[in-house]
């Protein structure tokens, strides 16, 4: 119910919409219930008055059938058209809204969150739960009320004909509602199960179409159709539970809403033999039968759809109930006039506390505009010492200060607009090579992002794509080479012009042509900027004004490469490896 409470404050906005398509949905409904009323009087007053000539009885029949065409031809298609209108209308804004905020939320959630969860649950919440608990507003606090209303005004009406009737009518009722909370009560859970595994099949066919490469490549084909088929079985088997226990429900109410019409016929002929009833009476009874059990039918499908969207919107409170990693101070204040000075004072960190810490009692001071080169084998904490320093995650002991103040001090969006990240793996979306760069600086010129890809000697290769700068990558930047991508993903930091630069082994992916074509410019985009560089190759870090040597979580040796060379400790030693791998493939 907790779910039900929280979404119903997504509808409160819209709530004078909804009680106006309700109002205009009972008009609509209303109108089909003249029908049986019209068979009454066409049966006893017209067809049955034996006191009326036969031109009479037509011009009565001709006079009510005019009437009826008005009511059903004119008056009644709009009042249709605007409740359906109002009622979709009214659901898909609710959606937007609900999606609006699910997005903003991830947003938020944490690098720690993605990394342990899988993108396609997220995707299939997002959209395919959301999408569900339409019903709730369409059905559930739309058409549920119609059915009701109908079914109401049915009985009032049958009670003014003939109560005794109307009560045999209406005997099965307590039988009815009994099954309906029998049944329905565990089809929530079942619900929920099936979504669930449907979210599996979706997660596993999103990583494996990103993957596909990797699987054709190892050809694992059959392998891998294994493993689907295993996820698949997993849904179909909730598939089948849920529709086993939701074919019982169906059967069983629909017996019941089955056997009132059988009581009415049999009561009603029963009276139309002694008397008691006319035959007009009792065949406007019949199609009465039909408007007030179809409504009960209708209210039995709304409670399996209904019992879905309660399922969905579980799964999506239970995402927007995600936890932040990385939140904003009470008293958080905006990064201004940022200097570049950060210093590490006994830093430490760990991803998970039973993994142990990746970082350990770090100290180390930056002074403004110094460039900082972290290396080491990998594994050994380099891309998490920088990775705090925007607050992907959060030091768990020790601090991290820019120009004094503790990081946590300040708005994190703020922090990160002074900071320029280059990934080793970047991601480039599926719009055109200007969007991407754009990123860097949504509101830039098209002459700032010329002048940023020529910075980083990426305007010769966009220059010849088919279609310049309008040309579309494809998803992830599929249609450009590794260097490419990560060329444009330094474009956007030359965009972005922050004071501070982390380039984690942003060159790692190029070729050494492409490579030292943007050395240059990455030199020239470090000048008076506070810069950490983690690299692989040390060859492209001994301009650095200082090195840092990460060893298992700890800083080893801290110095220029010159003093780290004349030290003969891990550096140089990693120093030597590289230059005789490199001497040899040179050889070959």
């Amino acid at each position: 119910m907790n779910s039900i409470r929280r979404y119903l404050e997504f509808v409160k906005p819209y709530r004078w919409q909804i009680i106006a398509t309700i109002i205009i949905g009972i008009v609509k409904f209303s109108i089909p219930l003249i029908l049986p009323m019209l068979i009454k009087y066409v049966v006893d007053d017209v067809l049955g008055n034996h006191g009326l000539s036969n031109g009479e009885k037509v011009n009565k029949l001709f006079l009510m059938m005019g009437i009826m065409i008005v009511i059903f031809v004119i008056l009644r298609p709009p009042i249709e058209y605007y409740r359906q209108y109002f009622a979709q209308w009214t659901s898909n804004k609710i959606l937007y809204d609900l999606r609006g905020v699910l997005y903003k939320h991830i947003q938020k959630l944490s690098f720690k969150y993605y990394a342990n969860s899988r993108a396609g649950e997220i995707i299939s919440r997002m959209i395919n739960d959301v999408e569900q608990t339409k019903t709730f507003v369409v059905t559930g606090l739309m058409n549920i009320w119609l059915d009701m209303a109908t079914i109401v005004i049915a009985i009032i009406v049958m009670f003014t004909m003939s109560v005794k009737l109307t009560i045999v009518s209406i005997l099965l009722f307590p039988l009815y509602a009994f099954s309906i909370k029998y049944f329905f009560g565990n089809l929530r859970r079942l619900t929920r199960a099936r979504s669930q595994a449907l979210a599996g099949v979706q997660s596993y066919l999103h990583e494996r179409v990103q993957g596909m490469a990797i699987i054709k490549s190892f050809a694992i084909e059959e392998h891998e159709q294994t493993l689907f088929d295993k996820q698949n079985k997993n849904f179909l088997e909730k598939a089948i539970q849920h529709t086993s226990w939701n074919a019982k429900s169906f059967s069983v109410v629909n017996t019941i809403t089955d056997i009132a019409p059988l009581l009415v016929i049999g009561y009603s002929a029963y009276l139309v033999i002694h008397g008691q009833l006319t035959l007009g009476t009792m065949v406007a009874f019949y199609a009465y039968i039909d408007k007030l059990y179809n409504p009960l039918r209708r209210l039995v499908n709304s409670s399996t759809t209904i019992t879905q969207s309660f399922a969905s919107m579980d799964r999506v409170f239970e995402l927007l109930d995600e936890k932040y990693d990385v939140v904003d101070a009470p008293d958080a204040i905006e990064c201004r006039d940022v200097k570049g000075e950060i210093s590490f004072e006994n830093v430490s960190f760990a991803y998970k506390e039973e993994d142990g810490a990746v970082l350990k009692g770090i100290d180390l001071n930056v002074k403004n505009g110094e460039t900082i080169a972290l290396v080491g084998m990998s594994g050994g904490g380099k891309s998490s010492l920088v990775s705090l320093i925007p607050r992907f995650y959060d030091v768990s002991k020790g601090r991290i200060t820019l120009d004094g103040t503790d990081i946590r001090q300040f708005k994190i969006q703020s922090l990160r607009d002074k900071i320029g990240v280059v990934f080793q793996d970047n991601i480039l979306f599926s719009e055109s090579v200007k969007e991407n760069i754009l990123l860097g600086k949504p509101d830039a010129s098209d002459e700032e992002v010329y002048r940023a890809a020529k910075a980083a000697s990426a305007d010769e290769f966009i220059q010849q794509l088919t279609e310049g700068y309008d040309t579309k990558v494809g998803e992830r930047g599929v249609k450009l080479s590794g260097g490419q991508k990560q060329r444009i993903a330094i474009a956007r930091v030359f965009l972005k012009n922050p004071p501070i630069l982390i380039l984690d082994e942003a060159t790692s992916a190029l070729d050494l042509e492409s490579e030292h074509l943007i050395q240059e410019s990455l030199n020239e985009l470090a000048k008076d900027r506070t810069t950490f560089i983690v690299a692989h190759r040390l060859s492209t870090i001994t301009h650095a004004d200082r090195i840092v040597l990460i060893d298992h979580g700890q800083i080893a040796e801290v110095g220029t490469h010159d003093e780290l060379m004349a030290k003969q400790g891990g550096y140089y030693k990693l120093f030597q490896v590289q230059q005789l791998e490199k001497t040899k493939a040179e050889a070959k």
